[in-house]
């Protein structure tokens, strides 16, 4: 029978999850699934145990089992149905300003031809834009279920500021050997693009969704991990130059400022400070 995950990471989006992921799957102690995000405990959980536990078939004795999909942290089922099908897991979160978050995610949008032409907008129609910086909220329940000593927090800006250091985080959490990177490790995997036809980049988004929806999640990993195929869709921005109105950055701040001093509660950790708020 497939082993099932002991570790999970469960978001949020925009915060180092992909370079997480192609770090880990290196891991000789880790067996990570191919493809990051396979949304069982939230989009597809109708598929049943045996479908999820499948994905996992070709682990064998490595000390950690697991996936990275960014989004159970904001699902309103996912904390539970992660508790009821495996059990104590260890979770790690990696928060970002969520000005930034929310920001990056607006570019990715944009990158793929979705969504309304402005920043300000896209805060008013996309909802999930504001939801996904709702990083208290959705950590208190999965606190419900684990010990906080199960739980790993890490910082975006650590990640951004000395790589090597927040992977000895995780792998120190995992209970693992260390992993030294190499330079090309160090580099930033997929920096900050706009598309070189939003057509064929909102297809490309299109198609990975269908396959994605078909059961080939296996296949949309390996794709999107092609340096080809970010270089013939994309083209790199330059994120110095281009930066949000500060009427938005208000915007997010003001709705998301609970969750900040609710987090800082809960973890003691002076985020508001550390993130210019």
């Amino acid at each position: 029978m497939s082993r099932l995950p002991n570790f999970l990471y469960v978001g949020p989006d925009k915060a180092g999850s992909s370079w997480l992921h192609e770090i880990l799957l290196g891991h000789p102690d880790v067996y990570l699934t191919p493809a990051k995000d396979l949304y069982y405990f939230d989009r597809y959980y109708d598929r049943g145990l045996s479908w999820y536990a499948a994905q996992f078939r070709d682990a064998r004795d490595e000390a950690v089992v697991g996936e990275v999909c960014q989004d159970y942290l904001f699902h309103p089922d996912a904390a539970d149905r992660i508790h009821e099908t495996l059990g104590p897991v260890r979770i790690m979160v990696s928060l970002r300003d969520p000005v930034e978050r929310a920001w990056s995610s607006y570019l990715y949008m944009r990158k793929h031809g979705i969504g309304p032409d402005t920043f300000g907008e896209a805060l008013r129609s996309r909802p999930e834009l504001l939801e996904h910086g709702r990083y208290a909220t959705g950590l208190d329940r999965f606190l419900r279920h684990l010990p906080r000593e199960m739980v790993h927090v890490a910082l975006f800006d650590d990640l951004a500021a000395d790589p090597q250091a927040f992977l000895d985080s995780v792998t120190g959490f995992l209970e693992i050997e260390r992993m030294p990177l190499s330079s090309k490790d160090l580099e930033a995997r997929l920096p900050a693009a706009k598309a070189r036809s939003v057509h064929l980049a909102s297809l490309a988004r299109r198609s990975a969704d269908w396959v994605r929806e078909h059961d080939g999640a296996k296949l949309v990993g390996a794709v999107k991990r092609s340096p080809l195929v970010h270089r013939t869709l994309y083209r790199p921005i330059d994120r110095a130059a281009v930066r949000p109105d500060p009427a938005d950055v208000t915007t997010v701040r003001n709705a998301l400022a609970p969750e900040i001093a609710s987090l800082e509660r809960t973890l003691g950790l002076r985020l508001g400070e550390a993130w210019g708020w």
